[in-house]
């Protein structure tokens, strides 16, 4: 091959890697996922996971306690009541894909808003429901949603909006756990009468 077309080429591949250089960069932030998160409690973190989960845009779940006076509190301690904690769920979800309007309204429809302190067959603080928001935008939405599922009930709802503080990841067996387990999962769902209540709430699911 003549030198001067070896220099050529050497010049085309440099020029080239420059390029890639320069741009990859500006490629790789164009495609980052923008993440927001959200936290709610509704009685058993299971079966909040799972419905959470069916949700497109939503990223990840994470079972685990919020809103006591205990740090790292662990599921014993929560579950004889007294830490202030409530079961809760975590939702890491990408606001391109869903709003937090929309996951309010899937919050709503999976839980009991008229029980107090309970939810379904579990009793006690640590079952409560609640929306435990993260600015001011969070929180006017939820109050929004919470006086529209006001209206549609003659019993006082019992949900609390609340600001989100720590929050602490349950036990690695809690995670997932309708997957890890799913027999066992469905008979307690089941047996808890979860969504027979919530047929009765809101009406079949479509």
């Amino acid at each position: 091959m003549p030198r001067q077309l070896t220099i050529v080429s050497r010049v085309i591949a440099l020029s080239a890697l420059l390029l890639l250089a320069l741009f990859a960069p500006a490629a790789g932030q164009g495609s980052e996922q923008r993440t927001a998160v959200a936290t709610f409690a509704g009685g058993c973190f299971w079966c909040v996971e799972a419905d959470f989960d069916k949700v497109e845009g939503v990223i990840s779940t994470t079972s685990g306690y919020t809103g006591g006076h205990m740090a790292n509190p662990t599921y014993e301690q929560v579950s004889h009541g007294g830490t202030g904690h409530a079961e809760a769920v975590e939702i890491a979800y990408d606001p391109a894909k869903v709003s937090y309007s929309r996951l309010l309204d899937v919050f709503w429809r999976n839980i009991d808003p008229l029980a107090k302190d309970r939810q379904f067959c579990d009793h006690g603080d640590q079952y409560r429901s609640a929306i435990f928001y993260r600015g001011e935008e969070q929180r006017a939405l939820a109050e929004a949603s919470k006086a529209v599922v006001q209206k549609r009930f003659k019993q006082p709802v019992a949900t609390q909006i609340v600001p989100a503080g720590p929050f602490y990841k349950a036990e690695e067996y809690h995670q997932d756990y309708y997957l890890k387990n799913p027999v066992r999962y469905k008979f307690y769902r089941f047996n808890c009468g979860r969504d027979a209540r919530l047929e009765e709430l809101w009406g079949k699911k479509d």
